[in-house]
């Protein structure tokens, strides 16, 4: 079905003009009569006038008018949805599974860990070029929040969503998210595939190294940065006002710190050809990924079909042109008896 639109509709109030043309047409043809009265009777004279043709006034007239309009909607460049284009481009696929866990909420690294890894996931989405990207919120299981796409703009949207509360489940459940993100790459390439891995936890809830190998002969490096600190910090907790009220506590009373697992991590990059990073306050981390990634091989990726309007401007701007060539060329004057005489409209 072939869908009508104009790129700027503003234009289309110039159509308002046809009124005034139409009143200044007439207001020309009264004033004609008018003079032509002077000199006697309008009847008489128009009969005595060689050559006089009244319809070919009114025809120059609405040739004119014609041309007006078919400018006007020239002008306000119509278009017909009926092209599809194919867009392909060269990249990578890339996963960024982000832990959205509780802890993620300490403000070790300002505003919190959280927001800082958004900030710079979203500056990250930024340099891309042609690569595909998809989003993984992780807590105690995983969630995959944005599929594999080149749009940017969408992916950044999703982004904004993940929050602490999208997972119902607390934890830090590695393994999970090395999983939900396997199952967003094509499962038929052994290559072209980077998950980076951003979490400020340790793992207890199975052997995400194991499964990082798994991850390794589908064809996927594994970038892994730690945010946090290997000491050990207090889990912040919340009113829902979004006020720090104090620490999560254990059942005894205790302050449950959440500790950096760095030789996990280690071990999930090393087993997978990639490499593990430790997040600064600067967290210039996810710059130093992407200039890993720009050296890689890219593929082809599976091209995005979508609707473009094909521009229709120029046939209203040839008709107008057209009918104004026709009203230019429409003599003033007409042949008679061998001669040609003015026609006073």
């Amino acid at each position: 079905m072939e869908v009508l639109r104009f790129r700027y509709p503003v234009f289309l109030n110039g159509l308002w003009g046809v009124l005034l043309l139409i009143l200044f047409f007439v207001l020309v043809y009264r004033h004609k009569e008018k003079l032509l009265q002077r000199f006697g009777h309008l009847e008489l004279i128009k009969r005595i006038l060689p050559g006089y043709n009244k319809r070919r006034v009114i025809w120059k007239n609405v040739l004119f008018i014609l041309a007006y309009v078919f400018l006007v909607i020239a002008l306000a460049d119509p278009q017909i949805g009926t092209k599809l284009e194919q867009v392909k481009r060269k990249g990578v696929d890339i996963v960024i599974a982000l832990d959205v866990s509780n802890s993620m909420k300490a403000e070790d690294i300002k505003p919190n860990r959280l927001e800082k890894a958004k900030h710079e996931i979203a500056r990250f989405i930024d340099l891309l070029k042609g690569d595909r990207i998809g989003l993984v919120a992780f807590a105690g299981m995983a969630h995959l929040v944005c599929p594999l796409t080149l749009d940017y703009g969408a992916a950044k949207l999703f982004l904004q969503m993940m929050d602490t509360d999208l997972i119902p489940v607390q934890g830090t459940a590695l393994g999970d998210a090395i999983k939900v993100a396997m199952k967003a790459f094509d499962q038929k390439d052994r290559k072209h595939k980077v998950l980076i891995l951003i979490t400020d936890g340790e793992d207890h809830e199975g052997n995400p190294v194991k499964i990082a190998k798994e991850a390794a002969k589908e064809g996927i490096i594994i970038y892994t940065i730690g945010i946090g600190s290997p000491q050990g910090v207090p889990i912040p907790v919340y009113d829902r006002n979004g006020n720090e009220v104090g620490f999560m506590k254990d059942r005894n009373g205790n302050v449950v710190t959440t500790k950096l697992d760095m030789a996990t991590l280690q071990k999930i990059a090393f087993v997978t050809n990639g490499k593990y990073y430790m997040a600064t306050s600067g967290q210039s981390e996810l710059e130093k990924i992407y200039d890993e990634i720009n050296k890689m091989e890219k593929k082809e990726l599976s091209a995005r079909r979508f609707s473009q309007y094909e521009d229709r401007y120029q046939i209203f701007a040839l008709i107008g042109l057209l009918f104004l060539l026709s009203e230019f060329f429409l003599p003033v004057r007409t042949r008679k008896g061998g001669a040609y005489a003015m026609d006073q409209y």
